[in-house]
């Protein structure tokens, strides 16, 4: 029997996932990917750690401005790929799938 939450698991995951590849398509042709103008707006940030061996994400804004080494999209997809595949820590899930809550196929059992 499938557990439920497994379900609803993987299909936040898939959701997340083709978000990411639509902006790719968006990086490729030129404009801004919705991950992107999050931070931007100050709903979540993707930074390098103190160390600069990795990256770490966040809610909201917490780095000054003038302290931000901004990560380039590609890096960010690649980190934020991994870290649905190989640990899924729902919250973190949760907060990349709110980038996209504009998108027809979001849920409101999705929001952080």
């Amino acid at each position: 029997m499938t557990n439920l939450d497994d379900t609803t698991t993987a299909k936040l995951d898939e959701f997340v996932l083709a978000r990411l590849a639509e902006d790719e398509e968006r990086v490729r042709a030129g404009e801004l990917p919705l991950i992107d103008e999050a931070e931007r707006r100050g709903r979540l940030r993707i930074m390098y750690t103190d160390d600069g061996d990795g990256l770490l994400l966040a809610g909201g804004p917490v780095e000054a401005m003038e302290d931000r080494h901004p990560v380039p999209f590609a890096e960010k997809a690649e980190f934020l790929r991994r870290e649905i595949r190989d640990a899924h820590d729902d919250a973190s899930v949760k907060l990349i799938a709110s980038v996209y809550e504009a998108h027809p196929d979001w849920r409101d059992e999705w929001r952080p």
